[in-house]
């Protein structure tokens, strides 16, 4: 008898949508959830993630180190990537998974990558790594010298010309409806590095400012396509209550995005205080065994 298991088929671009829409049209949010692991992930759909993206950032996160070394020199993003989904995407069921691509990589035809993606099992992309988190001079360089977001905004036009499901990071209005014109399926708008917990960032805009800006990103990209779906993530938009403080002080942002929100921020509790619960407990103080020689 043949045991043998094999990972499921990835959902249909249209399949996904249906479900996602079903979801808003019930009064749900969508939630989309960044794994760094294979637990995460399982983790992640047992709890009623609609998305699963894995990107090179989730390894370092879950390695305890800061969400931006994904976007520094310490690995190939896009292998990473591949190398992950071998642990990822055996152990998801039913939830579509999405893989962070490197959009600005000048060492991969991006058409083959993103057959080989598709090959694998990935539903679907987001762009990441991405230079939107870059600002100033260097950001400047970046575009001038060939490695820009306009690349991203290139692989997600490539990615959506291939039926797969794209789910693109933005940071402001423009890049918003220049990704719904590309043919973004859901729109995230990025309000910065996640704050909190012990590797979180320190500096981040308000909610109220975070609200505006998911507001404005939004507007932007329906004006371009009424049917786009719009989350929110990042900056200080950390925990559940943060998420509904945004969705309630939004129009038509239909959800959130957590990738340190959903497996970092979790991960440092719990394990902290199991831990805390184990050191608690008492036992009971002996001297040496009677009749014990020394």
């Amino acid at each position: 008898m043949n045991t043998r298991t094999t990972t499921p088929a990835a959902p249909s671009r249209r399949d996904v949508l249906d479900r996602l829409r079903a979801q808003v049209a019930a009064g749900r949010p969508i939630v989309g959830a960044g794994a760094g692991t294979g637990l995460s992930a399982k983790c992640a759909e047992a709890g009623g993630a609609d998305l699963l993206i894995i990107y090179n950032s989730g390894r370092y996160r879950m390695a305890g180190r800061g969400s931006l070394a994904g976007l520094l020199p310490y690995g190939d993003a896009n292998a990473i990537v591949q190398d992950m989904a071998r642990e990822v995407l055996p152990v998801v069921r039913d939830t579509p998974v999405l893989a962070g691509v490197c959009g600005t990589d000048p060492f991969r035809r991006m058409d083959l990558f993103l057959d080989q993606l598709k090959a694998m099992g990935f539903a679907g992309v987001q762009n990441f790594p991405t230079v939107g988190l870059y600002d100033g001079t260097f950001r400047v360089n970046l575009e001038e010298t060939g490695m820009g977001y306009g690349l991203e905004v290139d692989m997600v036009r490539a990615a959506h010309e291939r039926d797969l499901l794209t789910a693109p990071y933005v940071f402001d209005p423009e890049q918003a409806a220049d990704m719904a014109e590309a043919g973004a399926d859901v729109l995230v708008p990025h309000v910065g590095l996640t704050t909190k917990g012990a590797v979180g960032a320190g500096t981040a805009m308000t909610l109220d400012r975070a609200a505006e800006a998911v507001q404005a990103m939004h507007d932007a990209a329906r004006r371009v396509n009424p049917d786009i779906l719009v989350l929110c993530h990042g900056g200080p938009i950390a925990e559940p209550e943060d998420a509904r403080y945004v969705l309630e002080h939004t129009t038509g942002v239909v959800g959130f995005f957590g990738a340190s929100s959903i497996e970092r921020l979790p991960t440092e509790r719990a394990v902290t205080e199991q831990t805390r619960a184990f050191k608690a407990l008492t036992i009971e103080a002996r001297g040496p065994r009677r009749g014990h020689r020394e």
